[in-house]
């Protein structure tokens, strides 16, 4: 049965998505020897090149498996890091067949608990805004909080990949550091 390259090639551990759409218009994926196209369907027969690598697709995908990591300040949620920061996929187990994925992100200023998988499919029910997954988060503010700054906030802020909001916000005077 055929599927769309991005999915197969995602659940392969290839890269995400979004990345092997670029690597697709860049002209870095081969399907049967032809450059491939974004959208396109492939199945398992398909003989698939990523930079002239060649990409075994599992007929059976892994098992899913899910990790909380806790992250450190300081530490990245990327595979490379051009600085040479340390990542958090340094310490992850090994994955056969499958690679992790992070369902969202933490600056590497915050630390707090992390959600990885290998399973595409999981990660983008809980990232994608059109699941609904709500998200809470705790956050220290340095510095005054002005009703203008909630207001943005609670309306929306046009972020690189869309629209966000926070839909309440509740404030709690700390007194010290």
């Amino acid at each position: 049965m055929a599927e769309r390259i991005h999915k197969l090639l995602a659940a392969a551990g290839v890269a995400s998505r979004r990345e092997i759409e670029r690597l697709i218009g860049e002209g870095r994926v081969l399907v049967n020897g032809r450059p491939a196209e974004i959208g396109q369907r492939v199945d398992h027969d398909d003989k698939i090149r990523v930079d002239g690598r060649p990409i075994g697709l599992q007929r059976k995908p892994d098992p899913t498996r899910v990790l909380i990591y806790k992250k450190q300040v300081g530490e990245v949620v990327t595979r490379d890091d051009p600085e040479g920061r340390r990542t958090v996929f340094r310490k992850l187990p090994q994955l056969n067949a499958s690679r992790w994925i992070a369902v969202g992100r933490l600056d590497v200023n915050t630390s707090g608990l992390l959600l990885l998988t290998n399973n595409g499919e999981l990660a983008r029910r809980l990232m994608h805004p059109s699941f609904g997954i709500a998200r809470e988060y705790a956050v220290r503010v340095h510095g005054e909080v002005d009703a203008g700054m909630v207001q943005r906030l609670t309306t929306g802020v046009e972020l690189d990949d869309g629209m966000a909001r926070f839909e309440s916000l509740i404030a709690e005077a700390h007194e010290g550091g």
